[in-house]
This record gives C-alpha cells, sequence and structure tokens, in this order.
C-alpha cells in the first residue's frame, strides 16, 4: 500500500488563510477545507455567531482559526481584519474574497438604488479593499495567492440581475488587473465563476427551483459548495503554481454554450412537440 505522506494529506500545512464571507454557504465551506488542508484560517463576515460557530468546529477538528467581524467594504475594518491575521498567526499566505450582497431580483428600472449601491459597495470595493490589504501582506511573507468570487453573472447577462452582474463583472475586471500588477512579485491572482450552486439561497427557494437551476446546466444538475471550496484550495496550492489571472468557471458546462435538452431539429423534417410540454 502506498503511504500518503503529510504535504499529500495537507497540502496547506504551515500556511495561513483568510476567507471573507465565511459565515456560510460557500465561505464557511472553503474555510473548512482550508483548515482540512493544514491551513491556519481567519474566518471575516458580519455575522460574528455564526464565524464563532463555524471557527468552533475547525477548532473541534484539531485546525487553527479565528474568528473577525467584518465589514469588507468599510476601509478601516478590512485593515484591521488582515492585521489581526498576521498578528495571530504570524503570516498571510491566502485569500478567499467571497463576501456579497444586493438588492433582490428586478428589472433594471425597477431596482432599489441603495439595494445597487450595497451590490457594488460589497463586490467590487469589498474585493478591492480586500485585495490592497492583503496584497502587501502577502509580499512580506515571500508570496501568496488570492481568489476572488465572482459568477457566470459577471460573464454574461441576466435578466434581473443588473446590480449583481455589474458587480461580478467587476470583480472580474480587478482581479486580470491585480494578477497583472503582481504576477512577477509571487503573488497570484484568479478568480471562480460558479453557475448554479446548492447554497442556503437554493435550497429555501424549493425544490421546483433546484430543478430549473440544473437544468440549465449541461451537465442537467447543480454544483456543491464543496466543488466551489476544492476548486479555490486547488488555486492557492502549488499544484496551480503556473496559473494567474484567469477566470475559472464552476457551472457545468455553461460557459461552453448551449445544450438543448430536446435534439436539435434536423433541417427539411417537422419537429415533433415535447409531450412533457405540450
Amino acid at each position: 500500500m502506498t503511504s500518503i505522506s503529510t504535504t499529500d494529506a495537507q497540502p496547506l500545512a504551515g500556511r495561513v488563510a483568510l476567507v471573507a464571507g465565511a459565515s456560510r454557504g460557500i465561505g464557511a465551506v472553503t474555510a473548512q477545507a482550508f483548515a482540512r488542508a493544514g491551513a491556519a484560517v481567519a474566518l471575516a463576515a458580519r455575522d460574528q455567531k455564526a464565524l464563532d460557530e463555524i471557527a468552533e468546529r475547525i477548532v473541534a477538528d484539531g485546525g487553527r482559526a479565528l474568528a473577525i467581524q467584518t465589514d469588507v467594504g468599510d476601509r478601516d475594518s478590512t485593515e484591521r481584519l488582515v492585521q489581526r491575521t498576521v498578528d495571530t498567526f504570524g503570516r498571510l499566505d491566502a485569500a478567499f474574497n467571497n463576501a456579497t450582497d444586493g438588492p433582490m431580483p428586478a428589472p433594471l428600472a425597477d431596482l432599489d438604488l441603495d439595494g445597487f449601491d450595497r451590490a457594488i459597495r460589497t463586490n467590487v470595493r469589498g474585493t478591492f479593499l480586500g485585495m490592497k490589504y492583503q496584497i502587501p501582506a502577502m509580499l512580506r511573507s515571500g508570496g501568496g495567492t488570492i481568489v476572488n468570487m465572482a459568477s457566470q453573472a459577471g460573464l454574461q447577462g441576466v435578466a434581473n440581475l443588473a446590480a449583481y452582474a455589474a458587480g461580478k463583472a467587476g470583480i472580474i475586471a480587478l482581479t486580470k488587473v491585480a494578477a497583472l500588477d503582481y504576477a512577477d512579485q509571487g503573488i497570484r491572482v484568479n478568480v471562480v465563476a460558479p453557475g448554479p450552486i446548492l447554497t442556503h439561497h437554493l435550497q429555501a427557494a424549493g425544490e421546483e427551483a433546484q430543478r430549473q437551476a440544473g437544468r440549465s446546466t449541461p451537465m442537467r444538475r447543480f454544483g456543491q459548495a464543496d466543488e466551489v471550496a476544492e476548486t479555490v484550495l486547488w488555486l492557492c496550492s502549488e499544484r496551480s503554481s503556473f496559473v494567474t489571472g484567469v477566470v475559472l468557471p464552476i457551472d457545468g458546462g455553461q460557459s461552453a454554450g448551449l445544450k438543448p435538452e430536446r435534439p436539435m431539429y434536423r433541417q427539411g423534417e417537422a419537429m415533433e412537440p415535447d409531450e412533457a410540454t405540450s
């Protein structure tokens, strides 16, 4: 039997990771995945109670975690987050900027202005501020990796999601610029763009919403939070050491194009109606 080395079992042993938006969903799952991979983890979000619960789970499993209440759109709050992380763990090697906010879906002209501003503040300003303070800390540690959270909605228009799509598109642009600015200084910056993922939002929407979400992908299923987490960990590991500035879809094939649920019509032949919809 081939033995598994400590490096293979915990590829991020000795590293320090920061996860913004870590109180639930993809952020919480990713924070726990970082800890299982051997990293000490700083958890950030506005909900201190939820952060404490995630941190307690990590510690109970033998990991190291620090829960820090943070408003990612606030300069002082974000600066304190990075400083406390470095003061506690001694360095910063990886960051996952996952926090998001915004209004409920609506046609563009019906969007609440405060909700739109909130989406831009959390997504664009929050990601910018995160990188502004994470990058100098990583440079002092000898380099590092940053993964920012976008969405398929940042790559193509989605009806009723103007604020969300604008925020995620802004994250993609910031990521590419940061990757270029620091590519020769040991800092890699990438962005993940998930399609439909089963988080608390999709769970709360019910079975019909989940069925439609699954049917919207060529793989005919929705994704799981741990599938996003594993991608983030790969981007933060040495296994992706020559990867920077990329937008990595985690979308079951959505970004590849269209895959009709029924075979395409044949030229010159009538197409029979679909019994399920007729």
